[in-house]
């Protein structure tokens, strides 16, 4: 295995700029900008020759409606020409029609709330050659009855129906001081990239390869201008229903770069293609000419891997450092007094048996485990025993191996004894007095079994190791919870066994159930490097606890049977004039654009920032490509790969159009996560106020020079100042110390982690009405009706005490109970006769043969159908202690240390005028 140096420069600097030309003072110039403005962007140009340049309409940055034509179409007859000066006196007359509707407009417009007037900037821009957006006030991302949009007016000069509507929909100024209601009713798509059809039905999917901006600007100059980030979400090994697996004894690839072949190369006859990443001119191998799908010849354009973003490869040998190693799995268990009265081995022991045949692998599966408390136990497994052998090793101090043949046993020779153990582990430390955890020890002991095949180690810990190396020290002080000192690690030795890990292609996984301060920050540092995951679960108990328990099990069975791929490494490829400038998630980086991932699971998430080094004015395209190398737990070397392709705009308002703010969320919480562990908490907090401020303000100062009251923002970004608010409420960037220690830093890892649709449910939960769900506009799937209640915003003002709201914050899910709920909800849903019978500890809803009940449940099961891991579940009453729990989610509410929605809109306006 090649040698694995750290890369000191994983974490960036997020710098805050008073303004765009230079650093503050004191800053070196070297350090990576704030959030937003010039960050390295990976962008791959994809030049089909010097092309011509797309359609200039505005583009979408949404789906296009039935009957779409490109703008240019529309517009034939005026602008075949290409008259510059023509174009310059259609923008000019285009623009007095704006403004004078834009007058009427504000002067018919509600006053704002509060009674209010603030200056608002209006965002006039002039699409090059695309007519004024709808000046009208915004509705929140819907019309209501009776609206017209003002494109309608111009009916001559663009159909209502075409491009340029709906470019100039996610153009439309929102006034965001008098928009109270900007939430959507339902989910969003997010914004489709302005391509062709041709290539629009064979882009990656957005669930898998997502950029912050779906219209990539050609210089870093006009990135600049925008303030707003680019980057890469990537969700690369997520589970498929349908995934083209191609076996060829030749995987085109091209010469220079080393790109897969994909959908978005031009083939310049049949015996040559060009490269749409470096644009080199590459043959085509003869066996290639065949296409095994349609079995003819002579046709390598429509070959699976030409048609498909998104394809797997059986790799050759020429893929192989070493032969495929077996699935390998090792679990190391706490067994201390603590571990023991939490009843979490029970449960651990009981869900492993039940998903025993369901673990990935073939006949060459290895299983082994150790447990720890003051010591170190093995277990030998070897097939011939009676029953399993325990072997002590009580030096922790130079931990050592008893034996290397019979401790990782192939699972289907020992499959009796590991019952046997499986079955006997609870019971053999029921009364143990030992309260030490020499959790170090045991993970070297780990690292010594596996480092000669590689594989997964599951720890489960308890309580904060106390014994031998890494022992750490209580560092929570109620006080200084967010305490830079304390979100770091307190020591390296997790850090560093985590890189020798991933060395040797172990990836480790840390379950942490403690109701006590165990130092996260510093354990999560042995998952963090080794591309493993980090599970806790506070205050776990499995009789007192029973959501977390519940929680615990349903983690577990989805842990122990989603899909492996072991000794991995992914490399992401961008088109010339891109490059990569920072990579998020857990892995540890090989080199500037490889990600060593001893272990990869379905679940995990990567962020990319990037910058544009070069020019793009001479290309129409840009690509992405993401190409994940692994070996699969059945020993088979595979390469999954998946390729975006994105426009090339010249003109900021294309930029802002193309925005996709979920994307831009994402990334600047990774970002900001990185800067409060670099940092300070409150530099983090500030430089994401300063992402908004800056936006806006750069949407002001390009756009228009009229400027009627209020805060204005694009219709694409008109989420951004709520989704920041809510993400400054977050546990793990919120102030004051009412948040633990731990639950902070696990929000972190979550947040560094998780898959982009996650990462949305924890920041801003869904929040529904459904006492009152009806079958008007349901879903009809597979013989079930699904209602489909309105999304809420996250305020009290939209709870009533008649009502159940049901508020959806990904891994945790509340159903709150209004003290005047209908009796029949109550009795029909939750089985209970009325309010005051129901428990202040119901963690499920009971099936039940009622109407109300089985519509209730088939929208819940509908919520979590794409979900990976069952959220907890907790039935909240009015005035149960437990409403902190759901109240704290309704980020839109002042609380007692951050503003409400509408304060933090005053307080970005009052930023932007300074």
């Amino acid at each position: 295995m090649p040698d694995l140096h750290l890369n000191d420069s994983l974490i960036p600097s997020l710098v805050l700029y008073s303004d765009l030309a230079a650093p503050p003072a004191g800053v070196p110039a070297k350090l990576a900008p704030p959030f937003g403005y010039n960050y390295p962007t990976m962008h791959p140009a994809y030049q089909q020759n010097p092309a011509p340049k797309p359609d200039p309409s505005p583009s979408h940055g949404g789906y296009n409606p039935p009957g779409y034509q490109p703008y240019s179409q529309v517009l034939t007859l005026v602008w075949d020409s290409e008259s510059v000066s023509f174009r310059k006196r259609c923008v000019k007359w285009l623009c007095l029609c704006f403004c004078s509707l834009s007058r009427l407009c504000l002067s018919c417009h509600q006053p704002p709330p509060f009674g209010y007037n603030y200056p608002t900037m209006h965002p006039a821009y002039q699409q090059n050659p695309a007519p004024k957006p709808d000046p009208s006030p915004s509705h929140g991302g819907y019309n209501p009855p009776g609206y017209q949009p003002y494109s309608q007016v111009l009916t001559l000069v663009c159909d209502s129906e075409s491009l340029c509507h709906l470019e100039a929909e996610t153009l439309r100024p929102v006034n965001l001081l008098q928009e109270r209601n900007i939430l959507p009713p339902k989910h969003t798509p997010p914004p489709e990239p302005n391509l062709s059809n041709d290539l629009r039905k064979v882009n990656c999917s957005p669930d898998t390869f997502r950029c912050t901006l779906t219209n990539i600007p050609q210089t870093q100059a006009l990135l600049n201008k925008a303030r707003l980030p680019l980057g890469l979400l990537l969700h690369p090994f997520r589970d498929l229903t349908q995934l083209p697996v191609i076996t060829s004894n030749t995987i085109v690839r091209c010469r220079s770069c080393r790109t897969y072949i994909n959908p978005f190369v031009s083939f310049l006859d049949q015996r040559r293609w060009k490269c749409n990443l470096c644009y080199r001119v590459n043959d085509v191998p003869d066996e290639f000419m065949y296409n095994p799908v349609t079995r003819s010849y002579g046709e390598p354009h429509k070959r699976p891997e030409v048609q498909n973003s998104t394809v797997e490869f059986i790799a050759s040998s020429d893929y192989m450092l070493r032969p495929p190693q077996p699935a390998l799995y090792l679990f190391l268990l706490d067994v201390s007094h603590n571990a023991v009265e939490s009843g979490y081995l029970n449960v651990f022991c009981q869900s492993l048996l039940d998903n025993l045949e369901k673990l990935p692998g073939d006949t060459r599966t290895h299983i082994g485990f150790v447990t720890f408390d003051s010591t170190v136990h093995f277990y030998n497994l070897q097939e011939g025993l009676s029953q399993p052998q325990m072997l002590v090793v009580s030096d922790i101090d130079d931990v050592f191996i008893p034996t290397h043949d019979s401790l990782l046993v192939n699972l289907k020779e020992s499959k009796e004894l590991v019952k046997d153990l499986l079955n006997a582990l609870p019971g053999m430390f029921t009364h143990t007095r030992e309260t030490q955890s020499a959790l170090g020890p045991a993970l070297q002991a780990a690292y010594k079994l596996m480092s000669p095949t590689g594989g997964r180690v599951s720890v489960f810990q308890t309580q904060l190791p106390t014994l031998g190396a890494g022992l750490l020290q209580s560092r929570e002080d109620p006080n200084l919870r967010s305490s830079t000192k304390h979100l770091g690690p307190a020591t390296d030795f997790y850090k560093k066994l985590a890189l020798d890990c991933s060395g040797q292609q172990i990836g480790v996984d840390l379950f942490l159930l403690s109701s006590q301060y165990s130092d996260l920050a510093s354990l999560a540092c042995v998952s963090k490097y080794s591309a493993g995951s980090v599970f806790y679960y506070p205050s776990f108990h499995h009789i007192h606890n029973t959501a977390q328990r519940q929680k615990f099990q349903k983690d577990l069975q989805r842990y122990l049977t989603r899909k492996i791929g072991f000794e991995a490494v992914m490399r992401i490829r961008c088109t010339k004039g891109l490059s990569i400038h920072t990579f998020h998630g857990n892995f540890f980086v090989r080199s500037t654009d490889l990600l060593s991932l001893a272990n990869v699971n379905p679940d995990s998430g990567f962020a990319v920032q990037m910058s544009i080094e070069e020019s793009l004015a001479d290309t129409s395209l840009a690509c992405f490509q993401a190409a994940l190398l692994y070996t699969s737990s059945k020993g088979k070397r595979r390469i999954r790969v998946h390729t975006l392709c994105l426009p090339v705009v010249s003109q900021l308002s294309e930029v802002f159009a193309g925005a996709d703010i979920q994307a831009i969320s994402c990334l600047l919480a990774n970002m900001a996560i990185d800067r409060s562990i670099s940092s300070s908490l409150s530099d983090a907090r500030d430089a994401l106020v300063n992402a908004v401020v800056d936006c806006l303000t750069a949407y002001r100062a390009n756009g228009s020079n009229i400027q009627p009251s209020g805060l204005i923002a694009p219709a694409a970004l008109r989420l951004f100042p709520l989704y920041v608010l809510a993400l400054l409420k977050q546990k793990a960037l919120r102030t004051g110390t009412s948040t633990r220690l731990d639950e902070r830093v696990f929000s972190m890892c979550e947040l560094k982690s998780q898959p982009l649709q996650q990462i949305m449910h924890m920041v801003h939960p869904d929040l529904y009405r459904i006492d009152n769900m009806t079958e008007q506009a349901a879903l009809h799937l597979n013989d079930s009706v699904i209602p489909q209640p309105p999304l809420l915003q996250l305020t009290a003002e939209k709870l009533t005490r008649e009502g159940a709201f049901l508020m959806d914050c990904g891994s945790v899910m509340y159903l709150w109970v209004g003290k005047c709920c209908n009796e029949t909800f109550i009795r029909d849903v939750l089985g209970f006769p009325n309010y005051a019978s129901l428990p202040s500890n119901m963690t499920e809803i009971p099936e039940l043969q009622t109407t109300y009940s089985e519509r209730t449940r088939a929208f819940i099961s509908w919520l979590l159908e794409s979900r990976t891991f069952h959220p907890a579940f907790h039935v909240v009453k009015d005035d149960a202690s437990t409403k902190t729990s759901f109240f704290q989610h309704l980020v839109e509410d002042r609380t007692e240390s951050a503003f409400s929605y509408y304060e933090f809109l005053l307080h970005v306006q009052q930023q932007m005028s300074k």
